[in-house]
């Protein structure tokens, strides 16, 4: 398989979607407080109050994998308010990537999400990818709105059904 595509900055009318950096660790610790108590623990903060700001310093500066999550910065105010991106796992092919993204709850319903997916959505098109994944919890209704507005489907895959609900798999092709 040839190199992956470094995904380094997009630019949207009202977002700034760039690598995160150290300075993120913050809010991106932020999101993790804020997350639904339904989500896995792995997901959750650790009774030992993991990961820290440091963790996800430390994971920011370590981390060399491409072409990775962004951190979405907004334009009019320049604060951070979350990430998106491509991550590359389990679901699809190695060139097919699962899109993600996680905002902070003070800007949902503006429709942040959505334009931000949407400049990683195109810039994968660019890149030759030609299908795109999307995993998310079958309570999670913001998360599958935007999903469906962008248009991802159900694949018809569903994970296991957990005490969190079930994972459902949906999908996207250019």
């Amino acid at each position: 398989m040839p190199p992956v595509p470094v995904l380094t900055t997009l630019d949207t009318d009202r977002l700034l979607l760039r690598r995160q950096t150290v300075s993120d660790a913050a809010i991106l610790r932020q999101l993790w407080t804020e997350r639904d108590v339904r989500v896995p623990p792995h997901r959750q903060i650790d009774a030992e109050g993991r990961p820290s700001e440091a963790d996800i310093a430390t994971r920011i500066r370590e981390e060399h994998t491409a072409p990775g999550l962004l951190a979405v910065e907004r334009k009019d105010t320049a604060d951070v308010i979350g990430y998106c991106g491509l991550v590359f796992n389990a679901e699809g092919a190695p060139d097919e990537p699962e899109l993600a993204f996680e905002l902070l709850r003070a800007v949902h319903n503006r429709g942040y999400a959505t334009e931000a997916s949407r400049a990683v959505i195109t810039w994968a098109g660019q890149a030759g990818y030609r299908r795109l994944w999307a995993s998310v919890w079958d309570w999670n209704v913001a998360s599958r709105r935007v999903l469906e507005k962008l248009g991802f489907r159900d694949s018809g895959r569903v994970g296991p059904t957990t005490v969190h609900g079930r994972s459902l798999l949906t999908v996207r092709e250019s």
